[in-house]
Order: structure tokens, then sequence, then C-alpha cells
């Protein structure tokens, strides 16, 4: 009998000293709107840049920890203003690498990334990151999307939002 009591009291302090799970926060955005001056590399047009710009307005209140795109201007030129509002650089990252991701996850792990992507890649991305299907390829007109995804483990313990901005 008192070694089950010490069992009991052993396991109520390993609750009690339980740390709660850690999330991390990943907000993910497709690039805004894109000039026709390069087929392969295009610039922000007038209207991409507003919505660069608002796009730092809205997640001004956000502690970010880091900020990743794919290597594209208009990736790139996307979070910039917000790079710039947070004092951080940007970061390349190859959407087809998913153990990027998984190292992604691991070295900000509690924190908040903010990743620019396109059109087939910001979707594919929730998907991995929540480990369901729930997201399709956005529509080549369609600039703006914010998904915000909380992990706690990827593909088995992830939420997402799906927000526009």
């Amino acid at each position: 009998m008192r070694q089950l009591l010490i069992i009991f009291i052993a396991l109520g302090f390993q609750f009690v000293n339980a740390q709660p799970p850690t999330i991390t926060t990943v907000i993910l955005v497709r690039h805004a709107e894109k000039e026709t001056d390069d087929p392969k590399d295009p610039e922000l047009s007038e209207s991409g840049k507003q919505r660069a710009q608002r796009l730092a307005e809205v997640l001004k209140e956000i502690k970010v920890d880091a900020i990743y795109s794919t290597p594209y201007k208009r990736t790139r030129y996307t979070v910039a203003p917000l790079a710039e509002a947070k004092g951080l650089s940007v970061s390349t990252y190859d959407p087809s690498k998913k153990e990027e991701i998984d190292q992604l996850l691991q070295k900000f792990a509690g924190g908040t990334i903010v990743v620019a992507g396109h059109s087939n890649t910001v979707p594919d991305f929730a998907n991995y990151l929540t480990g369901k299907t729930d997201f399709q390829n956005f529509d080549d007109s369609d600039y703006d999307n914010l998904l915000i995804v909380n992990v706690i483990e990827r593909g088995k313990s992830a939420k997402a939002v799906w927000l526009t901005y």
C-alpha cells in the first residue's frame, strides 16, 4: 500500500510539473498583386505594394520572430515592409523541401514565423502543418488570403484560421 501511495504521489508531481505544450504560430501569406513585366520574376504592381503595406499594418501588433519567403521578388517584396517594421531580414526557403519546414518549426518553436509563398505553395504548406488537405490552391487572382496556423505537433495537432486582409 505504501508503495502504491508513493507511485501516486510521484505521478501527481509529474502532472503538476508538466509543461504546457509549445505552440508555434505560422502566418502564411500569398504574395501580393504582381506586375506583368517579367513572366518568371515580376515586381509587385502598385496594388501589390499597397497590399504589402497593409500586411505590415495588419501584423504591426504581433510579435514576429522570423520572416521567410520564396526567392522571388513578388514574395520578398510582399513581406519587406513588415520586415522593415519589425527590424528583421527576410530569409528564403524552398517550399518543395518539407525538411526546411520542419527545421523552421524546430528553430522557432514557441514563436511566430511569417512565410510568404504562392497560390499553390501556401495551401500546401498549411496542409503539411495540419496533416489535412483542407486547403486547395488559391485562384490566380486571389491575393488577400492570410492563414494563421498554430502548431503543437506538425501533422497531428495544429489548427488553422483563414482570414483575408
